[in-house]
């Protein structure tokens, strides 16, 4: 699905209608949504086997997080790269731009929430300059 919606987002240089925004906006949301649900049991099993002192384990949930956060960082930063190389360039409404500058917010958001340190700091940051641009 993500595949489809990101070749008719590139094929056309005109504004996408309020249906295909809200279909590329579900197509995204479903693939990261699964992957960010993953992420937080994981890193409750994480913890809990922690607490457990159950070393192997917690290697094992950390190997498959990473996994995870590699996947949302891959599918998060194609859906930022389409939105600023195509998306906001041809939408000439408001609307349209108040759309996806608020999408690019939300998914800079969702990468700050597995982000550390320096990553976690600018991926905030550059969530709040989008939210800011959209308002």
């Amino acid at each position: 699905m993500i595949d489809y919606t990101k070749q008719f987002a590139k094929s056309t240089a005109q504004e996408l209608s309020v249906e295909e925004r809200n279909i590329l906006s579900v197509a995204f949301k479903n693939v990261v949504g699964t992957r960010r649900a993953a992420w937080r049991v994981l890193s409750s099993i994480q913890k809990k086997e922690n607490n457990k002192g159950n070393a192997e384990n917690v290697q094992k949930v950390k190997n498959y997080k990473h996994t995870i956060e590699k996947e949302l960082n891959d599918i998060c930063q194609e859906l930022l790269e389409l939105i600023d190389e195509h998306l906001v360039p041809s939408s000439h409404t408001d609307e349209g731009k108040v759309f996806f500058l608020k999408m690019k917010a939300d998914y800079f958001r969702y990468k700050a929430e597995f982000a550390i340190d320096a990553q976690k700091q600018t991926a905030a940051q550059q969530a709040l300059q989008a939210y800011s641009d959209a308002s």
